[in-house]
């Protein structure tokens, strides 16, 4: 399919995957309320260990982005059936990397572990048990990874939608059974709600599995061929993902600093910034779908040589990923106390108001961050991930410069503190779009 600069293009390609974004929050929410109701060493366990598996499941996504802007320039092409070849390659590495990552939690989480919550041996103990059970998921995990890059680089996402809603529901459904012994299951605590989610990721999986084989239009994709590895294509994958890979980590790094620089605020300034920091990546979720769709879509472009509409489809998409961003931000950054009620309850309203300035530079950061994300992927479309990660490293490095100096050296609180989001977006923004507006990403051909 060649994909046309239109707002309906950009919404058919994003929304899909921006819902599904939404799905596996609510997922990660159900988790985190029943064991909350199990009892507060498994709540302490899920904050942790739960952090620990969507990592995990990060890399498998990040190096999936390799094979996914390979397929949309494939597509863009007019070369349908150099995609099976493309999907196969990306498969058989997902695989090989999910084994490796199954083994790293099955052997080494008991020693790894125990560099964090060495001075909690109930909370480590838990966590080694929700661990065990979870583990067998990321073969399902990271195979559904690869489908759902194959539907997002032919952009035709609408089944990951389905898929992710059937994920929520068996999970929810699963978790309430084992965690507390409902609907006839054994009450196995935390490691139900492990073994709940192996589950449910499996059920989605064969539900995507088997919407593919009845799917007629994935047929002149040759994705029914047999698979046969291929190790320069496979480098070639890895070639455009590493970065990818490399941007996330450097990313979560920057938070893990951001919130060391907040500790020596006092613990309410903490406090203050980790609601600000939950209602923060709620508040994204707009950006994960359109980012995605924006790949997808530039990929797409460069592939039917059509160079010069990469800058104007990154601004569109950009511009449109804000309004969807703002009609869900503003009344909630204005009105937090009306809306946060249900989930923080009374005796947290004093932290609500305490948050408000933060909530209000919070649509400045956010109406930053909706262009920068995209352009972010918009960048990584054009095959230049080794540069994005150049760009981020700078970005990053006066970002945590910016920190250093106004929490060590100054008494202007926290505001200035998030401020520093705002500084990182704009110098982001403006070093990519530096970038694009040059012509020496025409060179870049995969």
């Amino acid at each position: 399919m060649q994909l046309d600069l239109t707002y309906r293009h950009i919404w058919r390609i994003s929304a899909p995957i921006m819902l599904g974004s939404a799905a596996q929050n609510v997922i990660a929410l159900s988790d985190a309320v029943l064991l909350y109701h199990l009892g507060e060493v498994e709540f302490g366990a899920i904050g942790f260990v739960g952090v620990f598996y969507i990592t995990i499941a990060a890399i498998g996504y990040s190096f999936s982005r390799g094979g996914q802007m390979i397929i949309a320039r494939r597509m863009g092409e007019g070369r349908p059936g150099a995609v099976g070849h493309v999907f196969h390659t990306m498969l058989l590495f997902e695989m090989a990397l999910a084994l490796l990552m199954w083994a790293f939690m099955h052997f080494a989480t008991p020693w790894f572990f125990q560099l964090f919550l060495d001075h909690s041996p109930d909370i480590y103990q838990k966590s080694l048990e929700y661990i065990h059970y979870r583990s067998f998921g990321i073969f399902f995990s990271y195979g559904g990874i690869a489908l759902i890059s194959l539907y997002s680089g032919i952009a035709r996402p609408g089944i990951i939608l389905f898929t992710t809603v059937v994920l929520a529901i068996v999970n929810l459904a699963l978790n309430y059974g084992l965690i507390f012994g409902k609907f006839g299951l054994p009450a196995m605590g935390i490691g139900g709600s492990g073994l709940a989610s192996s589950i449910a990721e499996g059920v989605a999986f064969v539900v995507f599995g088997t919407y593919m084989i009845f799917d007629k239009e994935i047929r002149r994709l040759k994705i029914f061929s047999m698979p046969e590895p291929d190790w320069p294509l496979t480098k070639q994958q890895l070639n455009l993902a590493l970065p990818v890979v490399a941007n996330a980590a450097v990313g979560q790094g920057s938070w893990v600093f951001f919130f060391g620089m907040v500790e020596n605020l006092g613990p309410r300034a903490l406090a203050i910034s980790n609601l600000a920091r939950t209602v923060y990546l709620l508040l994204s979720i707009p950006m994960w779908g359109f980012s995605s769709g924006a790949n997808t879509l530039i990929s797409n472009l460069i592939g039917q040589k059509r160079h010069h509409d990469v800058l104007p489809a990154a601004w569109k998409t950009g511009k449109f990923c804000w309004a969807v961003s703002m009609v869900i931000a503003i009344p909630i950054l204005m009105f937090p106390g009306q809306l946060l009620y249900p989930l923080l309850g009374k005796s947290d309203m004093s932290l609500i108001g305490e948050t408000q300035p933060v909530f209000y530079l919070l649509l400045v950061i956010l109406s930053m961050a909706t262009l920068g994300v995209v352009f972010i992927n918009a960048l990584a479309g054009t095959g230049a991930t080794w540069f994005g990660l150049k760009l981020q490293a700078l970005t990053v490095a006066i970002y945590l410069g910016y920190l250093f100096v106004i929490t060590n050296f100054t008494q202007l609180g926290l505001l200035w503190v998030w401020a520093a989001e705002i500084i990182y977006w704009v110098v982001m923004i403006a070093l990519v779009v530096w970038y694009l507006r040059t012509e020496q990403w025409h060179k870049m051909e995969f």
